[in-house]
Parts: C-alpha cells; sequence; structure tokens
C-alpha cells in the first residue's frame, strides 16, 4: 500500500546552494533522493530562510498546513536548517494534531561539502513519514539514522553530525538499511489537545551567570507576560534574586528551568537560600525535565491559547509526572 508524505521546504544547510549564498528549491533538494517505491511525494517549498530567522508565526502558520495534509492522510517531513530544530519541532509537537507522522529533519553540511549528510537525513526522514506505527507519536526529529521525540531533543554540538541527542531519555527509535525501528513510543502527549496561537504575547528567557546582580529580571516589566529563568544546576540562583523573582511571579507566570539543559528540576532537596526550594516557594512553576527554551516555548503557546495560571501550572505539572 502506497503512503503520501508530504516535504515541507524552509532552507537551511540542506538546501544551500554550490559556491554562493542562493538556496536550492524544494525539488532541487529532493532530485537527490532514491525514494521508496511505496511513498508517494508532494512537495510545498514553504520558505527559504536560514532557520535563526523562522519565528512562532511561521511555525503556526506551518502547523496548519500540516495538519490539512495530515487530515487528507499524509505524513509530514519538515526539511529546515539544524539551528532551531529543536524548537521548531517541539512547537509543531504542541500545535499540530499528530493524525500522521511529523518528522522535522535538516543536514549539518552543505551538499558540495565531503561527507555531506542531508540526503541520507531527508531519506530517513521520508521513510519514517511514511511509516504508519509512527502515527499519533508526536513530532520527532530524524537525524544521522536517529529518531528523536521533540520534547527530548538538543542539538549538543555545533558541528558533528551526529549532533542530536535526547538526554536522560534516548532517541525512540533508528532507521537501519532504509527501514525505521520504533523502540518505543512516548506514554502521552506533551499536551493534551493542540494548542492555538490566538493571541499575541511575549515570553522572555533570561539565563543566569556567576555574579548575577539581576539586571535583565530588572528589565522584564510589562512588555512580557511570562518568564523564563535558567538556573543553575537543578534550579538554584542567588539569594539576593529570590525576592525579585517573586514579585514577577506575583503579576506573571515566572517557569524556574535550568540552563544545564538536561535533567530535572529538584523541588525539596536543598533547603537553604537561593536553593529550589526557596525559589518555588513564592509560586514559580517548576519546568521539570524541559529545558529553557523548550519551556519558553511552552509558556508561550499556553498563554497564547488563554491559559490561566492554573491551567499552566496543570500542564508543566502533567510533563513532571504529577497528577
Amino acid at each position: 500500500m502506497a503512503h503520501t508524505v508530504t516535504v515541507f521546504t524552509l532552507g537551511g544547510t540542506i538546501s544551500a546552494a554550490q559556491g554562493g549564498p542562493g538556496r536550492l528549491s524544494g525539488a532541487q533538494v529532493l532530485s537527490e533522493l532514491t525514494l521508496p517505491d511505496d511513498v508517494e511525494i508532494r512537495l510545498r517549498d514553504f520558505r527559504r530562510v536560514p532557520s535563526s530567522a523562522l519565528t512562532v508565526e511561521d511555525v503556526a502558520e506551518l502547523a496548519g498546513l500540516i495538519d490539512e495534509a495530515g487530515a487528507d492522510g499524509s505524513g509530514a517531513v519538515v526539511v529546515q536548517g539544524t539551528d532551531t530544530i529543536e524548537e521548531s519541532a517541539f512547537l509543531l509537537d504542541l500545535l499540530c494534531a499528530h493524525r500522521e507522522p511529523i518528522v522535522v529533519t535538516g543536514a549539518m553540511r552543505r551538499p558540495d561539502a565531503p561527507g555531506a549528510d542531508g540526503a541520507a537525513n531527508l531519506s530517513a526522514a521520508v521513510a519514517v513519514a511514511g511509516d504508519p506505527r509512527f502515527r499519533d507519536t508526536g513530532a520527532v526529529v530524524v537525524m544521522a539514522d536517529e529518531i528523536h521525540a521533540a520534547r527530548h531533543v538538543r542539538k549538543a554540538h555545533t558541528t558533528s553530525v551526529a549532533t542530536f541527542a535526547s538526554p536522560g531519555a534516548g532517541p525512540l527509535g533508528t532507521v537501519t538499511e532504509g527501514r525505521p525501528r520504533l523502540l518505543l513510543r512516548p506514554p502521552a502527549h506533551t499536551v493534551p489537545a493542540p494548542l492555538r496561537l490566538d493571541r499575541a504575547v511575549r515570553v522572555a528567557l533570561v539565563t543566569l551567570s556567576l555574579g548575577d546582580r539581576g539586571e535583565l529580571l530588572d528589565a522584564v516589566d510589562d512588555r512580557f507576560d511570562g518568564l523564563v529563568v535558567a538556573a543553575f544546576g537543578a534550579g538554584h540562583v542567588p539569594a539576593w534574586l529570590v525576592d525579585p523573582l517573586a514579585r514577577l511571579a506575583g503579576r506573571m507566570p515566572v517557569v524556574l528551568a535550568s540552563r544545564t539543559g538536561a535533567g530535572p528540576i529538584l523541588s525539596s532537596t536543598y533547603l537553604g537560600p537561593g536553593s529550589e526550594s526557596d525559589v518555588l516557594g513564592p509560586g514559580l512553576i517548576s519546568a521539570g525535565p524541559l529545558d529553557a527554551p523548550k519551556a519558553r516555548l511552552l509558556l508561550h503557546a499556553l498563554l497564547a491559547d488563554g491559559a490561566d495560571r492554573a491551567r499552566v501550572e496543570k500542564t508543566f505539572a502533567a510533563l513532571r509526572g504529577e497528577r
């Protein structure tokens, strides 16, 4: 039985033109592939931009097109630059209905570079998107023959072709000899129903550093609707920032994440000034296992969907495995 896969091209390294700054079209990128006989490809040139230039609005528009394709029985492959793959894939995970497989991929090496990886990544992504076993698993990233859940994956190296990893979780599966292998399935969706970005909101992300005096926190004023703080270790801040954070949490949702990028925020292991228990006590929300950029996207999407504080807290609590 033939499966349909819609390929949405956004640009990125995989489409870099040889010897210049231009971008290859989606048809030119696909021309390098040997595709399975049982997969019918539909092509949509969505954008031709570096991934650092993508916006939340771009991804929201793309999510609508993916859902249209999914309603017609088509899996989706999104081809983009790798700089923001982990964020756009996670946002698609929050916005899409997951009727059919949703796969995001790209390349770490230009098409004219020795050992270019784009064609192999795209071929593997098409194989996953055409496999009905990946329906309703949520958005995934396929790179270097590994299949990663959007909520866990992160770019861990600036140049390595094996840069994508899922710290603390590992890949959902692999692609071997062109055939996807699903090793495990996420126990639940990141959110219980697709979110809709019906309101314009702004959410700040502040990363703490040694000797931080909180000047950037002072800049989080009425221009923002929410804040994510990337704290030290398992959720620690300088003691002198506890009160400023508490004041901010009194007028907007403030989520406490870790700047390490892996592992959960603790709740009660440390009890001293500036510890996780001291910071969470005044009303901050624990990001749990989400890294800071993904916590920011989740908070943004929830607020744009009209969520109140109770719903924000409930959503993050569910991701922490709490009921």
